[in-house]
């Protein structure tokens, strides 16, 4: 019997545990990966806490994952043992239900979670459901393309299809994980890029990603100084804190839209007439493709600052995405 390491969590609240397992065998229409590397993610937390209703424990975290082509299942076509591939939060669907029918996997009525429905990247293998596998490009290394396949996918994906054209101005709210992402794709999609974070102490790191303006909330009323630009057209909030978005809202310009892509688990209260006055919109954005991520990714250079940890500092790993010191996504390798 051969085994593996994994990182697991027993139950809701527990903490990481590093165990030895049964590498898995995969069935029909499954691929076993050989695990390199496995971002850590603020999603990593539903599982962790137990969020979501119905996960069941012990469960394997972790939907940022690229390695290499294991084994597949009999039915598999399209794949080959020896290719390196990634695979995100969406770990499988249904292809029956009306969004399948759709093309709308990711709405699928049966949709499954990498890491919280099905054991994720947290281990030396896994398995994975082959419509929900990515090719990486050999640009890209596996410990840079991991965070691509959720933070990237996301960002870029709500960048690209939100209502901003070149020369608008764009706002990147946050500069962490998320945020620092945000501002490379915001400013090679052409758009007037300001970042609005608190204190100076990243003032320097926004400039070197690209950024046109750089505004301190801890010192500035960031709507008033939006507003006096003009208005955002978009303000992309990265940061989970839900008062700040809202104090945000005034500096949308007319018909501007603030698009959420974070877990804010706050209420977040705000005067309707601040939408109805202008026609501004909130938006939630979860979804994005990743091969599009990725190709723009590696076309226009944008490469995502991590710290590596090995597989046994998962812990470490992750309370340090969890408070915000890590500079900007952890990543776990398996060697």
């Amino acid at each position: 019997m051969k085994l593996m390491r994994a990182i697991q969590v027993r139950a809701p609240g527990a903490g990481f545990e590093l165990i030895q397992k049964e590498i898995p065998e995969p069935g029909n229409n499954e691929v076993l990966i050989k695990v390199e590397a496995c971002g850590v993610c603020h999603g990593d937390a539903i599982a962790k806490e137990g969020h979501f209703p119905g996960i069941k424990y012990p469960i394997i975290p972790g939907h940022e994952v690229v390695g290499i082509v294991e084994k597949t299942g009999p039915m598999v076509t399209g794949w080959e043992p020896g290719q390196r591939v990634g695979i995100g939060w969406h770990g499988g669907h249904c292809h029956e239900c009306s969004s399948c029918r759709k093309g709308e996997f990711g709405a699928c009525e049966k949709s499954l979670t990498t890491g919280i429905h099905l054991d994720g990247g947290y281990a030396e293998y896994m398995i994975a459901r082959p419509e929900v596998m990515v090719s990486i490009p050999d640009e890209l290394s596996s410990v840079d393309a991991a965070p691509l396949l959720c933070a990237g996918r996301t960002t870029f994906g709500a960048l690209k299809q939100c209502e901003a054209k070149g020369g608008d101005i764009v706002a990147i709210h946050g500069l962490g994980g998320l945020g620092h992402l945000a501002i490379q794709y915001a400013v090679k999609l052409g758009f007037k890029t300001v970042v609005l974070s608190r204190g100076k102490s990243k003032e320097q790191l926004a400039y070197q990603l690209g950024a046109h303006i750089f505004i301190d909330t801890d010192a500035n009323d960031a709507a008033k100084q939006l507003a006096q630009l003009g208005g955002a057209k978009v303000i992309l909030c990265t940061a989970p804190n839900s008062k700040a978005i809202a104090e945000l809202l005034p500096g949308l310009s007319r018909k501007g839209q603030a698009i959420i892509v974070t877990g804010a688990s706050d209420m977040m209260q705000f005067s309707p007439n601040l939408l109805l006055g202008g026609e501004r919109s909130i938006r939630g954005f979860v979804s994005g493709t990743i091969e599009d991520a990725i190709k723009f990714s590696v076309l226009t250079k944008v490469i995502p600052m991590i710290e590596v940890f090995p597989l046994e500092h998962a812990e470490l790993a992750y309370k340090k995405m969890m408070t915000a010191k890590v500079l900007f996504r952890s990543v776990l390798t398996m060697v």
